[in-house]
């Protein structure tokens, strides 16, 4: 049995149209990529035009895609004190699995939010709670937790956290989890040394079942550092050669790979064709 193709691609903006972003993908040499809902730094959104959303539909079923990201603003924070930010949350989550629609059965991935001052027992119970109100069994994304770098009051740095997490979500068929390599050897885990065994505790506190992506960005900073500081491919601590043994593990099989390195298009094209 032939064993699946490896998805990689970028993340791209969608400024021009969804299908323009498709397009710069193939340009590069990517089956996958990974855009933002809206203005990363924002709250207001521009409405989808349904036939650009089926343009990029059709494309990505000629060229054989793999699963799309879709990524949630930076400005979300669904364990926020802010009552304001909150409801900022609760609206931009809201808004975007209805968007989704236009990209079904891909995933839609966030980060799980900072508790600022509240403690991480809190952190996870609001952020808990917010998805819990917020997804429904018919939703046509996939939610994704992204494991963080562990810096500041971020909740999400250690497996542990984000299997508490997952723990308390009520729809299990529609939450999952994605892997960033950058956040993770910074948040202590050697993905450069020890992949396999960073693996089997990902399994044994979280489960593999519940991978569904993967970030794969090199690190400005050494382990354990809990800086969230991408470096391009083969320029960072991880290095090229770990990074192109993970692209080519076994487990992320069938999985979108996204880069998130400091890059334009055709110099993601380069590290896409490295990794391959």
């Amino acid at each position: 049995m032939e064993s699946q193709p490896l998805y990689l691609g970028c993340h791209l903006s969608n400024a021009k149209g969804y299908e323009a972003a498709g397009r710069v993908a193939l340009s590069i040499g990517a089956n996958t990529f990974q855009f933002f809902t809206r203005n990363p730094r924002g709250g207001g959104v521009k409405a989808i035009d349904p036939e650009d959303a089926d343009a990029l539909r059709s494309l990505c079923r000629e060229n054989r895609f793999g699963t799309l990201v879709a990524h949630a603003p930076y400005t979300l924070n669904p364990c926020s004190s802010n009552a304001k930010v909150r409801d900022f949350a609760y609206r931009c989550l809201g808004e975007d699995l209805e968007r989704m629609k236009y990209f079904p059965d891909q995933v839609y991935n966030l980060h799980p939010g900072s508790h600022v001052g509240q403690g991480i027992p809190m952190g996870i119970q609001r952020t808990a709670e917010l998805l819990n109100e917020m997804m429904t069994a018919d939703q046509p994304a996939t939610v994704l937790l992204e494991t963080m770098s562990g810096g500041g009051s971020e909740i999400g740095g250690t497996f542990e956290e984000i299997a508490e997490l997952l723990a308390r979500i009520s729809i299990h068929d529609k939450i999952g989890v994605c892997l960033d390599t950058c956040h993770l050897y910074a948040a202590g885990y050697d993905v450069k040394n020890d992949l396999d065994g960073v693996l089997r505790a990902f399994d044994r506190i979280v489960g593999l079942v519940y991978l569904r992506a993967l970030h794969l960005n090199d690190s400005l900073f050494d382990i354990g550092s809990h800086k969230d500081r991408h470096a391009r491919i083969g320029e960072g601590y991880i290095g090229l050669s770990a990074l192109r043994s993970i692209a080519h593990h076994e487990a992320f099989r069938g999985l979108p790979m996204i880069l998130e390195t400091p890059n334009e298009p055709p110099e993601h094209g380069e590290e896409i064709r490295l990794l391959r």
